[in-house]
């Protein structure tokens, strides 16, 4: 019996492939520890340091005992549209705050770890690019103020480059946004009032815009390259010999054929 499955295991299926997925070379994954490392770092402070700015824009906001309703953004109208720039600075509250608190410093890290020539270019079009499309889709009379677009822009944007670049470290951190954030698919839909999906919608198009242009701005860790990766496959290999078609002759395979609102 263990004769026979050994001969069985033995046994050529040329028409059977293998699914694998390429394993990163040891030797350069510690090569490029130490600069992923300092990428990551750095892309961690970056994160805290902008919400920080957040906290503290939020706290003067406090003490001034006045809201900075006048740096909304308010679509359609002229004077709102400083708020393209500067509502993703304003929060209605601290619980708003947090709420956008946490995915930016989580996103924002991965993000900046992982895509930093990327993701450098892609904020300035969530940030920029969100609010135009909401001054544009949101409701006349309405004041949009929050973080959230950007941080659904990045949400997508991680999301995008793993399905786009497909390498291990990009399918991992896709997988690692879509589990943590996975509900943002749903929320650029109209859900609650008072709530900007227009934001979110348009910060989450402008992430996959983001992917899709600069999907290849950052190199992947070098992966182990096998020996027989180099060897030329049988079909390609001329043996002088042509292939024989048993059959009836109308069967056989001719020559041409081939295989204030809240955001």
């Amino acid at each position: 019996r263990h004769d026979q499955d050994a001969d069985l295991q033995e046994i050529e299926r040329p028409h059977v492939m293998a699914m694998d997925l390429p394993l990163p070379d040891p030797q350069a994954v510690r090569a490029h520890a130490r600069p992923l490392a300092r990428r990551f770092k750095r892309a961690a402070w970056a994160s805290i340091g902008f919400v920080v700015l957040l906290g503290w824009i939020k706290l003067f906001e406090h003490f001034m005992g006045q809201p900075f309703d006048g740096l909304a953004l308010r679509p359609h109208s002229i004077p709102g549209l400083i708020g393209i720039l500067t509502a993703p600075l304003l929060h209605a509250s601290l619980d708003h705050l947090a709420s956008n608190a946490l995915p930016l410093l989580i996103l924002g890290t991965l993000a900046g770890g992982l895509y930093p020539r990327a993701t450098v270019r892609a904020l300035p079009l969530i940030w920029i690019g969100s609010g135009i499309g909401v001054w544009f889709i949101g409701e006349p009379d309405s004041a949009h103020i929050g973080a959230s677009g950007i941080a659904h822009g990045l949400m997508f944007l991680v999301f995008s480059l793993g399905m786009l670049r497909r390498d291990r470290q990009a399918i991992a951190a896709g997988m690692m946004a879509f589990f943590l954030y996975g509900g943002m698919l749903l929320t650029i839909f109209p859900r609650e009032l008072n709530i900007s999906w227009e934001s979110h919608l348009c910060g989450a198009i402008c992430g996959v815009i983001a992917a899709i242009a600069w999907r290849r701005r950052d190199e992947p860790l070098p992966r182990k390259r096998y020996s027989w990766e180099d060897e030329p496959d049988e079909d390609d290999v001329d043996d002088g010999s042509e292939d024989r078609y048993v059959g009836f002759e109308d069967d056989a395979p001719s020559s041409d054929d081939s295989r204030r609102t809240l955001h």
